[in-house]
């Protein structure tokens, strides 16, 4: 069963906009660029970039690994819980119009734990490198919009776990 307050939260616009969006997945070469970064949305980049700042960063690189592990290690059991809790249908479940690109890995939309880690990870990763922006808001812009185009999210389910994402990464901050 589904949380009825979040079925009934999609509006006209927003599955007018996650229709458009889904839409640009029937090329061939936009659905296999978005399942690419889907598919590295899933831990690929994530993982590189803690050993990248353990290998590189010799002064606080293990520190910040160990930040991102452990607000990511938070961010996962928080958006099971989440997923658990609302039971919000995806996009291709609800609506015969909206086309599913790539198989989800698991049951529920809200909130979108790609984009959920990308905002965690990439956060995190730009306060303690600022140069990395040029590289990591431009590959989460893209994750959060992946899961749109591939009829796995709403809008509102990368947008929701974009404000929570970044309140997690930001509270990794906060002093013990």
């Amino acid at each position: 069963m589904s949380s009825p307050r979040l079925d009934r939260g999609v509006t006209s616009p927003e599955l007018r906009l996650c229709l458009s969006l889904n839409r640009l997945g029937d090329s061939d070469r936009i659905r296999r660029f978005f399942s690419v970064v889907s598919r590295l949305g899933d831990g690929v980049v994530w993982y590189a970039l803690m050993i990248w700042f353990a290998a590189f960063d010799w002064v606080t690189g293990d520190r910040v690994s160990l930040q991102m592990a452990a607000a990511g290690l938070f961010t996962y059991f928080l958006y099971q819980r989440l997923k658990r809790h609302t039971r919000r249908p995806r996009p291709y479940q609800r609506y015969q119009t909206i086309t599913l690109h790539l198989a989800p890995l698991d049951e529920y939309s809200f909130p979108s734990g790609h984009t959920l880690h990308a905002v965690v990870f990439s956060t995190i990763a730009i306060v303690h490198q600022p140069t990395l922006v040029w590289i990591l808001a431009p590959f989460t812009l893209l994750v959060a919009m992946s899961r749109v185009v591939l009829g796995l999210h709403y809008p509102s389910d990368v947008a929701a776990a974009s404000v929570i994402g970044l309140s997690i990464a930001l509270l990794s901050f906060a002093p013990m």
